[in-house]
């Protein structure tokens, strides 16, 4: 008996009925009286119109997980991991790391040919229903080709050395993996910031005037040096509306939908800016980052453990031991643990978000400018107002609108 191919199977089957239950209660949380909160702002379509949007959502994501499910399952019980990793040896290259990148592309490619249809069903069907979708499909190709030569680029040599090192440093090779992702975790933001957020959205400086004498103004009173205030052209994509920080040191950069531009005012674009201060000056940022050096550490030294465990590689059915293989199966062991993780991390994050909004609030003087630009966010993206508190609990990294606009209310001078 391979109390591993037990574990796993159970774990996958487990977590699929939770998330299908958590869904389920999701949309029966949904409530058609209107929160007094929103009787000012939103009207009874709108309101019906974001309910609609969500169950259709929850709908669609049964369809994907329910897929996804039994996919997995597939693989696992009729041992196709092994058939991949025969069809790649049989070209006969001698070198695992070779053979590694070239398992673990296919898979990838394989994945992707069936995740495809899905995800153009999300954007050319769905979004398109509820009127967010602005994406042509030479853009939706277009993306799909930058982010493969970007995994090709970036990812294929971050795994190759990953995979050298598992090959040839034996017990302490998890420390030096574990290096090479801290450091790439650290680049990250500029590498975003600088090379690819450009390759995929147009970044245009803001204009003199109003708003941006207000968000220079406030960078200097709370003493928070920002290097451009840019325009990006969202609405190439979707009507959905945003803004976000990225970058570090001297190099922070403030991105602005430009669907944000058409639908807030300026105060309370300042508002949402000073949110997003706040994240920075509460060190959430960088809370974040050494979260994610730790737990990378972690799974590594874990990964050390099970490198190469017969009875791991017989529960995928396969023939021969590898270090990339010893990857893939580790990332399936390791889900249920992962999953736990990150009941923490959302945790944190939703934390973090109240204690963003406290920040902007106190800084600018004033709650009502951010709560009535969670408003109309939430309005125009046809947010869920009345999730249900367990998929908020498991799922959501953002508390519910409902609850930052309540805290805020406590800031109203």
């Amino acid at each position: 008996m391979n109390y591993y191919y037990i574990f796993i199977i159970s774990a996958i089957i487990i977590e699929f009925i939770f998330a299908r239950t958590t869904g389920y209660l999701n949309i029966k949380s949904l409530s058609p009286e209107l929160p007094e909160e929103f009787k000012n702002s939103y009207d009874e379509s709108k309101y019906n119109k974001s309910q609609r949007y969500t169950r259709t959502n929850e709908k669609f994501d049964v369809v994907t997980g329910t897929f996804d499910f039994i996919f997995i399952l597939c693989i696992i019980v009729f041992g196709l991991f092994n058939v991949l990793d025969l069809f790649i040896r049989s070209f006969g290259f001698q070198s695992d790391m070779v053979n590694g990148l070239l398992f673990l592309g296919l898979f990838m490619i394989i994945q992707d040919i069936f995740s495809t249809p899905f995800s153009l069903y999300r954007h050319f069907v769905i979004e398109e229903r509820f009127g967010f979708n602005k994406m042509s499909i030479k853009t939706f190709v277009t993306d799909k080709i930058k982010g493969i030569c970007l995994m090709t680029l970036i990812g294929t040599p971050l795994m190759g050395i990953l995979l050298y090192f598992f090959e040839s440093f034996g017990d302490i090779a998890w420390l030096y993996a574990w290096a090479i992702v801290s450091g790439f975790i650290l680049i990250l933001q500029p590498l975003f910031t600088t090379f690819i957020a450009p390759l995929f959205n147009t970044f245009t400086p803001l204009e003199e005037g109003e708003l941006k004498d207000s968000i220079n103004s406030y960078s200097e009173k709370v003493q928070f040096p920002i290097s451009r205030i840019d325009i990006m052209d969202g609405s190439k994509r979707s009507s959905h509306s945003n803004a976000y920080f990225s970058g570090i040191g001297k190099r922070k950069r403030i991105a602005l939908f430009d669907t944000l531009m058409e639908k807030q005012s300026a105060n309370e674009i300042l508002a949402i800016v000073a949110h997003e201060v706040g994240h920075y000056k509460k060190k959430h940022i960088q809370k974040g980052i050494v979260l994610s050096i730790l737990t990378s550490g972690f799974m590594f030294f874990l990964v050390s453990v099970f490198m190469e465990n017969p009875e791991l590689f017989a529960a995928f059915s396969m023939e021969n031991l590898s270090v990339y293989g010893s990857l893939i199966f580790f990332q399936i062991l390791f889900s249920p643990i992962n999953i736990i993780l990150s009941l923490f991390t959302n945790a944190l994050s939703r934390k973090n978000e109240f204690e963003a909004d406290k920040y902007s609030a106190k800084t600018t003087g004033d709650s009502l400018h951010l709560i009535s630009g969670l408003k109309k966010l939430t309005i125009e993206n046809l947010g869920n107002l009345t999730p249900h508190p367990l998929n908020v609990f498991l799922n959501y990294s953002h508390p519910p609108v409902l609850q930052r606009i309540r805290a805020l209310s406590r800031y109203v001078s």
